[in-house]
């Protein structure tokens, strides 16, 4: 599938975009102009930190309808994280633009935060999810076990939540669906070396369940030919992650575009 290709008539929606990343601080524009020339009419802006929440909630307002955002603190800067934190998170919340809290969880890979920290800054946004009534955006990464152990303590008391580019095992798959959780489905699949146990799970992922997401300008489709000279991912690619999703659930693009769009749609409130 070439680039900026049009072939799937079908909107789609990039759940998780890095928009507010230096990476296109050059010509994001035009990144956005690429994006619906492909066919990815709306992006959601991930908020990862409490300086690049209010830059994503800033950048969705200016553009209404096409884009939307997340607010949130990702693991890796859980240690900065404090009770002035949750609240100026409610303020930004409570943006129009705003459709979920997150990026937030745990990644036991890296652990630029101490895991105490990671724990302490994920219950609360739980709560603060609780509270305002808001889906989460979710991270794991090495650490689903106690991901899935607060999220099942929570779960009642939340709306819903999504487990942003999911990588985990089928166990672990399946116990975030008997949460009734979302998943995001990246370019990871498009990887011939790391995602061939993701493509044998997407047929177990129920049709209403499933989303898209690039992650730009991370995780760079590995079956996007020619490669950009930079590497960096962007929101246009997300055909490429349709594609191989589609052939991995042995369904056309056209089904699979149509289902995560609703199911989107549904779960953002867009």
């Amino acid at each position: 599938m070439p680039h900026g290709s049009s072939a799937v008539p079908v909107e789609l929606i990039d759940i998780g975009v890095n928009l507010t990343n230096k990476a296109f601080a050059n010509d994001l524009e035009a990144v956005i102009e690429r994006a619906h020339a492909a066919g990815v009419a709306t992006l959601v802006v991930t908020g990862t930190s409490l300086e690049g929440s209010e830059q994503a909630v800033a950048l969705a307002n200016g553009r209404a309808a096409t884009l939307y955002a997340t607010v949130g603190v990702h693991p890796h800067d859980a240690k900065t994280f404090t009770d002035a934190t949750v609240t100026r998170l409610a303020a930004l919340a409570s943006n129009a633009s705003v459709r979920a809290l997150g990026e937030c969880g745990l990644d036991y890979n890296r652990n630029f935060s101490p895991r105490a920290a990671q724990l302490c800054a994920l219950e609360a946004q739980l709560e603060l999810a609780a509270q305002l009534q808001l889906p989460l955006f979710l991270h794991d990464r090495e650490a689903h076990t106690d991901l899935y152990g607060l999220l099942r303590r929570y779960r009642d008391r939340i709306t819903g939540g999504v487990v942003h580019c999911f990588t985990g095992t089928r166990a672990e798959l399946q116990g975030y669906l008997d949460l009734d959780l979302h998943i995001g489905i990246t370019g990871w699949i498009c990887d011939e070396r790391r995602g061939l146990e993701l493509r044998q799970l997407i047929r177990e992922i129920p049709k209403h369940r499933l989303m898209l997401e690039t992650d730009a300008p991370y995780l760079l489709p590995r079956t996007l030919r020619p490669a950009p000279a930079n590497r960096r991912n962007e929101p246009a690619f997300l055909i490429h992650v349709l594609a191989a999703v589609a052939e991995a659930a042995g369904r056309s693009t056209q089904e699979i575009a149509q289902e995560t769009t609703q199911t989107a749609r549904a779960f953002f409130g867009i």
